[in-house]
């Protein structure tokens, strides 16, 4: 975009131009990733509402448990093992949580009338000794029951341990009892409340409907709405066994979805729940499997302060709420159409990339040649042609070569490092296709005259023979006719030492084409004129101007595209053929330089 520099600069718009090639292959495949694209789109937007302004849920939870479980227990009395049941409801195996979470206890092991005093701690690795001298008193560990005395005591038959001072006696390790103690919990129902909010749409509700039977159960398909979940069902529901989990417990996910539509012509706002095992569920497997914690209960007893000590096992519940909730807004739809448009391009971008790809000098130099089947792709090379435009870096080294017995240019960009340029070979240009429609601004003189009735046309071809050396033609000449340079040695240019020829051959100095084009002085004349009508031709600048016009005639006859010859070498021949043809008054050049 160009500077603005008054305001006519500032009300003007600018547009790329467009090149259209008619293919049917290109064709179908623009419109096959268009077809694609719009039916992404068109889905995206409907399936996944993409014309809505979405927010998400703020959500409360509360939950409510219900069953009574009965539990067996063995106590001995007068020297009897005697069987107790105890009922358990609500109060004895839920555990009020922080968040939206409960706990339900499945299984417990307990240690009844324990109340601070001293006594032997629970043997392990570190806790294990023989003397006194294996205790230190005051000592610690993480996994200690107390704090030690510093004195070692029998703790069963010979086995001793340290003294500690804690709630005696101390907690053995021992496995939770299986089965488990409250199985009985898989029968065990809870009701969810679940309210949401959605304050930008100015829209509450809640998970339990009006019309809701209170004696219902969730099930998936039957009854898919209802807040009330067995906790049996719960786990089938992600393929696990009750049974199982509640020995050593576990963590289990109630997720509830909202994807409420608010649109007043499709309203919809039904919770959709799901569950999901959190907890690692190879128990047995892990270091710390399922899920407990220990809590105690008070009590005085004589005046004695003491407790029964429970480590419950059981399943927590985590109830995740998340959701949306989406009404039309039509800044959305603009910014979702308007974001997409940006696929239709990567058509283009393929497309782009297979003509690259197919019109690259390895395709037409080893693929093609080789390879019936990819000859059609070779149109590709036209197709690059007329949509790209390579242009190469102008450096000081860059220079352009025509050769006369080659159909092709040479583009060398490299220091000569003391070669004439005749010897270096550089890189294969295609040469520009010729305009032709210039030539009829030329006088008359240049067209050809009408044939005589009863004579033969004459064509007029470049001789094959080389013009004989003369003695003062350097040794990089092909056609005879090159000389050196006239400036010393110190300023002489490897570039000027061209020929027009890169085999021997006649000179193209010799050709009619040079004659008419480049050393008329009627045409060069009418150029010059052409291009500034008012142009005064005095007798001491004619020849000089007339030169330089010849040398521009020459580059673009040879080189056809201004970018090429605007880095143009003219041969030696030439140019000292135009000097003959319009010579400098002192006889004395310096040199040659690019006219542009």
């Amino acid at each position: 975009m160009t500077a603005c520099c008054s305001w006519n600069d500032v009300f003007q718009y600018e547009t790329y131009k467009v090149i259209r090639i008619q293919s049917t292959n290109y064709g179908t495949i623009k419109w096959f990733f268009h077809v694609l694209f719009f039916s992404y789109i068109s889905f995206a937007l409907v399936n996944d509402k993409r014309y809505q302004w979405k927010e998400p849920v703020i959500s409360s939870v509360h939950a409510k448990v219900k069953g009574v479980a009965e539990v067996k227990k063995e106590i001995m009395e007068n020297g009897v093992k005697k069987v107790v049941w105890n009922v358990f409801d609500t109060a004895d195996y839920t555990v009020p949580l922080q968040g939206n979470s409960f706990f339900v206890m499945t299984n417990f092991l307990k240690i009844e009338g324990q109340e601070q005093g001293l006594c032997p701690e629970y043997p392990t690795r570190r806790t294990l000794c023989s003397s006194d001298q294996g205790c230190k008193k005051g000592r610690m560990g993480p996994k200690s029951k107390g704090i030690q005395t510093g004195r070692c005591i029998e703790y069963k038959g010979k086995q001793k341990t340290c003294e500690v001072s804690a709630w005696c006696p101390v907690e053995a390790m021992e496995k939770a009892p299986e089965p488990a103690l409250l199985g009985s919990a898989e029968n065990f129902t809870v009701l969810i409340k679940n309210n949401i909010d959605f304050p930008s749409h100015n829209y509450t509700t809640r998970n339990i409907l009006p019309d809701l039977n209170v004696t219902c159960t969730f099930h998936k398909t039957q009854n898919p709405q209802c807040p009330i979940f067995r906790l049996g069902d719960i786990f089938r529901e992600t393929g696990d066994n009750f049974s199982d989990v509640a020995i050593q417990g576990g963590i289990m996910g109630i997720e509830i979805y909202w994807d409420c539509n608010l649109d007043r012509w499709f309203h919809h706002c039904r919770p959709k729940y799901s569950f999901r095992r959190l907890d690692d569920k190879t128990a047995k497997e892990s270091l710390y499997p399922g899920y407990n914690f220990r809590y105690a209960k008070y009590y005085k007893e004589n005046n004695i302060e003491k407790r029964t000590l429970i480590k419950a096992f059981g399943i927590r519940f985590d109830i995740l709420v998340f959701g949306t909730g989406g009404k039309f807004d039509i800044i959305q739809l603009i910014v979702y159409i308007g974001s997409n448009l940006s696929y239709f391009g990567l058509a283009t971008v393929f497309i782009d990339f297979l003509i690259n790809t197919y019109s690259n000098k390895c395709c037409r130099s080893r693929i093609y040649p080789c390879c019936k089947c990819c000859e059609p792709c070779a149109v590709n090379e036209y197709y690059y042609r007329k949509t790209c435009e390579s242009i190469v870096e102008p450096k000081q080294t860059l220079k352009y070569v025509s050769f006369v017995d080659e159909p092709h240019i040479r583009m060398v960009n490299q220091r000569l490092l003391g070669r004439s340029l005749q010897d270096v070979e550089g890189e294969e240009v295609p040469r520009p296709p010729m305009d032709f429609t210039d030539l009829s601004r030329l006088p008359l003189s240049l067209h050809e005259p009408p044939p005589t009735p009863g004579q033969p046309e004459a064509i007029q071809l470049l001789s094959e023979g080389a013009t004989p050396r003369s003695s003062d033609c350097p040794n990089w000449c092909q056609c005879g006719r090159c000389l050196p340079s006239q400036l010393p040695e110190r300023q002489r240019c490897l570039e000027e030492e061209l020929c027009c020829r890169k085999k021997l051959g006649a000179c193209i100095t010799t050709s009619e084409p040079f004659k008419k084009l480049i050393l008329s002085r009627h045409v060069l004349q009418f150029l010059l004129h052409y291009q500034e009508p008012l142009l005064v031709l005095d007798a001491d600048s004619t020849n000089s101007q007339l030169r330089h016009c010849a040398y521009r005639c020459y580059t673009t006859w040879r080189f056809g595209s201004q970018d090429l010859a605007d880095f143009a070498i003219l041969p030696s021949c030439c140019r000292w053929r135009i000097r003959r043809e319009f010579p400098k008054r002192e006889g004395q050049y310096s040199g040659f330089k690019s006219p542009y």
